[in-house]
């Protein structure tokens, strides 16, 4: 066997019940360190910023339960978003929907990152990035991590990070945007939301470029 199917085959049937600091713990036996963790949130809504996180957790003080966000419920994210930035050297970045509708959500996703990455207090000598790409443009090495989230728990961090910072920033939006429900569906594609913007139209936040909302 190959060892691309090798790999492909132990992402499909041999993931880790949880994300670990294999990865982490090879670069810094190899001299490298720091390394960062980066993955972004918000990808897929009609509305509202995609938010990116980096983190450099530290290696002898790693918040325990840390897992892919979309396995916490939100009390479990805002309790283990206080402890890394505790614990941990953490920076975001987001791109608005303006700039996804500009360049596009993979672009824009990838550019915050870089951006998350750049804003680090400690300058990483390797980025571990959820997904199949490498943000273009990192000052340092970085490896593209697929399922990143459940197998890594710098990426594991960043994503609790990433999507505790877009949901707090979507709950505000409700205040200067009422009527959509932002603070609830933090801008997804929910029967509410459709409904909200066929009765009131879009507002600022949403993407032009998503259907329903893009005019062909």
């Amino acid at each position: 066997m190959s060892r691309t199917a090798s790999s492909d085959s132990r992402l499909l049937f041999d993931l880790p019940e949880g994300p670990d600091f294999q990865m982490e713990a090879a670069a810094l036996k190899r001299g490298i360190w720091p390394v960062a963790g980066t993955d972004e949130a918000g990808r897929g809504p009609l509305a509202g910023p995609v938010v990116a996180a980096a983190v450099v957790l530290d290696p002898d003080n790693i918040p325990g339960g840390l897992n892919d966000s979309k396995q916490l419920n939100a009390a479990r994210r805002e309790a283990l978003f206080t402890l890394i930035l505790q614990s941990a050297f953490v920076s975001v970045a987001s791109s608005s929907s303006r700039r996804i509708d500009a360049i596009d959500i993979r672009k824009a996703s990838l550019d915050a990152m870089r951006r998350a990455v750049a804003g680090l207090e400690i300058a990483p000598k390797l980025v571990l990035a959820d997904g199949r790409d490498v943000p273009p443009g990192l000052a340092c090495e970085g490896r593209a991590v697929v399922k990143g989230d459940a197998r890594s728990l710098s990426i594991a961090a960043a994503s609790i990070v990433a999507k505790v910072m877009r949901d707090r920033m979507m709950t505000r939006a409700e205040d200067t945007y009422p009527g959509y429900g932002f603070a609830i569906h933090a801008g997804y594609a929910t029967e509410v939301h459709r409904r909200a913007i066929t009765d009131i139209g879009p507002c600022r936040l949403h993407r032009m470029s998503f259907r329903p909302l893009r005019q062909d």
